[in-house]
């Protein structure tokens, strides 16, 4: 059609996980959906995500696994699209799964099945798909009603439409084109936006904690503590701090300033040996204990670092008592760039949660990574995508 009768009932911004699937599934109700994406191929965060296999939900997903200034805001969204609804479309597609470690599902093959699933879906609906739409401005006021809908200009054009979705992401993974779009419109619009933070993002140690640096490559099963949450998965140590499932669950809890609080041994009495009748009790016999139950290097520096202060009773208690309640000082994150996600988002207070339609501007809706709706590592935010995806959809 010619730019100035680019005319359809819905505009979606953003085709990654939720713009895909709220465009598919408005199509399918006979919308007239147009789905506009900045990249030059839709779903590329889908494409890296899960090691390139996409862990595209998780069996035990539900308003717990969510943080959000209002926690009860995920509820309505989650009931009504559960981890069996996408397991059935995936299955339908013949796409062959596996379930790995706490409820996580993973593509067998490539995530790409994933994207082509999705566009698939968006085919069955007739969403027309446009790409590099660069220089994206949306004001309200469609053509021909300047009191009601909305029109967005970028550089494929101008577009109107009843509706306008907003589904452009957070900050997280830039080079993957990732802006502050979705906020922008939000604040535009008269929302408000919880400040974004980095989540699911790796910690940085320095200071008196700096040596912990030379632990760079050992991994270990802990408990990860931060902001009240509590996390048992593998910690790793990186040339800048740590990482592994462990710390970037507790990422998304620690906030500038709070501690981290490392159990090295969850449900182990560590210094055991020294304890009994007779036993050596020494720093070398301390090494050796804890070279029994973790890597040796993570041993030997644990050993050295939380050397009790003497070789009583009292002090090997006190020893152990710090051995699973380690603080620890992280002097930051390392930023958007490594975080999987934005926690903070499009404040849910000026949503509605039943349809992701903000309540003060009719018409308009925010899903996906843009609400400030941010899930545990695991599958999560893929669901959370999925699911208010789907309420937008059905509500259009």
């Amino acid at each position: 059609m010619p730019p100035e009768l680019r005319q359809f009932d819905v505009i979606v911004l953003g085709a990654g996980a939720a713009g895909l699937m709220c465009a598919a599934v408005a199509g399918q109700r006979g919308r007239r959906v147009v789905l506009l994406e900045h990249n030059g191929q839709p779903g590329r965060k889908i494409l890296i995500s899960g090691g390139g296999r996409c862990n595209f939900t998780n069996l035990h997903s539900g308003p717990g696994n969510f943080l959000s200034e209002n926690p009860h805001f995920a509820k309505s969204a989650l009931a009504l699209y559960e981890p069996r609804h996408f397991i059935e479309l995936v299955e339908r597609y013949g796409i062959a799964w596996h379930e790995k470690t706490l409820g996580q599902l993973f593509c067998d093959g490539s995530a790409r099945a994933i994207v082509e699933m999705l566009l698939a879906e968006c085919e069955r609906g007739g969403v027309e798909v446009v790409l590099n739409t660069r220089g994206i401005e949306a004001t309200s006021g469609g053509f021909g009603d300047p009191s009601g809908g909305f029109s967005v200009e970028c550089t494929q054009g101008r577009f109107c439409a009843e509706a306008l979705v907003v589904a452009t992401g957070g900050l997280s993974i830039p080079r993957l084109g990732a802006t502050g779009l979705g906020y922008e419109l939000a604040r535009q619009f008269g929302l408000g936006v919880v400040t974004p933070r980095p989540a699911l993002v790796p910690l940085i140690l320095g200071g008196d904690e700096a040596g912990w640096m030379e632990l760079a490559g050992v991994a270990a099963e802990v408990v990860a503590e931060a902001g009240g949450a509590r996390f048992r998965e593998k910690m790793l140590v990186t040339h800048r701090g740590l990482s592994g499932p462990a710390v970037l669950q507790a990422s998304s809890y620690w906030r500038p300033g709070d501690e981290l609080v490392v159990d090295f041994g969850p449900e182990l009495d560590l210094l055991g040996p020294l304890m009994r009748a007779g036993a050596r009790r020494d720093a070398a016999a301390l090494k050796q204990a804890l070279r029994e139950v973790l890597p040796q290097r993570l041993a030997g520096f644990l050993a050295e670092a939380g050397v009790p202060e003497g070789w009583s009773n009292a002090a090997l208690e006190a020893c152990e008592r710090r051995l699973h309640r380690w603080v620890l000082h992280p002097a930051g994150t390392e930023g958007f760039e490594k975080a999987e996600v934005t926690a903070g988002g499009v404040d849910t207070d000026g949503l509605q949660a039943r349809t992701m339609e903000a309540r003060a501007v009719p018409g308009l809706f925010f899903i996906g990574e843009a609400v400030d709706v941010t899930g545990q590592l695991g599958g999560f935010n893929f669901q959370w995508a999925w699911a208010s995806a789907v309420a937008a959809g059905r509500a259009l």
